[in-house]
C-alpha cells in the first residue's frame, strides 16, 4: 500500500510540475491555432471551374486551410492528392497578389 501511494505522490507531483513549466494558450491563441484559414481560391483545383458555376461549391480542409471546389463530384479527387491540389489553389492565390 504504502508503494501505491508513494508512486501515486510522485506521478501528482510529476503532473503539477509539468503543468507549471507549460505556460497555457491566450483565448485568441487557441481560436487562432485550431481555426482553419480561409484560402479563398476562386477556381476549383481539381477543375479549374470558377467556384460557383457547379451551385454553392464545397469547401475541404487541408494543412489548417480551406480549399474550396465547384462541386461535390471534385471531392474524392482532392483527398486522392491533396497537396498536389492545394498547391494549385496556393498557386492561384499567389499570382492574384503579384
Amino acid at each position: 500500500m504504502k508503494k501505491v501511494l508513494t508512486l501515486g505522490f510522485i506521478f501528482l507531483g510529476a503532473t503539477l510540475i509539468f503543468a507549471q513549466q507549460t505556460p497555457p494558450l491566450s483565448q485568441s491563441a487557441r481560436s487562432t491555432a485550431t481555426q482553419p484559414v480561409d484560402v479563398g481560391n476562386k477556381f476549383c483545383p481539381v477543375s479549374g471551374r470558377p467556384i460557383g458555376v457547379m451551385g454553392p461549391g464545397v469547401q475541404e480542409i487541408y494543412n489548417g486551410k480551406i480549399y474550396h471546389l465547384c462541386c461535390g463530384g471534385c471531392v474524392s479527387t482532392f483527398e486522392s492528392d491533396p497537396g498536389k491540389y492545394s498547391k494549385i489553389a496556393d498557386d492561384e492565390i499567389a499570382a492574384k497578389n503579384k
